[in-house]
């Protein structure tokens, strides 16, 4: 199973959810709430969309996201001078479960 890696790169103007750094780590369709930093439902309508392309296999690139592996989304608040809030720019990093990586060494016990 794919596990999604959302990493706050840069936050300009204000938000009252993210800080750099803090992080929304997503397992197949779950979000790992104890593994997650905070869930701001105005970023996750940005982020969505390409979190489903990205588990099913689509490249950054191939989304116009990124140029490498790493997929770079922005929250949908413009901040000012239109809005008092701010925008967050997302790194999102397509990670193989540990699991999964040890049963395809061979190395993984059962199931």
């Amino acid at each position: 199973m794919e596990r999604l890696e959302v990493k706050v790169v840069e936050v300009r103007g204000r938000c009252p959810v993210y800080r750099p750094g803090d992080r929304i780590i997503i397992e197949g369709p779950e979000i790992k709430l104890d593994e997650t930093d905070a869930v701001c439902t105005h970023a996750f309508a940005s982020l969505l969309p390409y979190i489903v392309a990205l588990r099913k296999g689509i490249k950054p690139s191939e989304l116009g996201l990124g140029k490498g592996d790493k997929a770079y989304v922005q929250c949908l608040d413009p901040g000012p001078p239109y809005t008092d809030g701010g925008t967050v720019i997302f790194e999102i990093t397509v990670v193989r479960d540990e699991a999964e990586k040890s049963v395809a060494s061979g190395k993984g016990g059962n199931r």
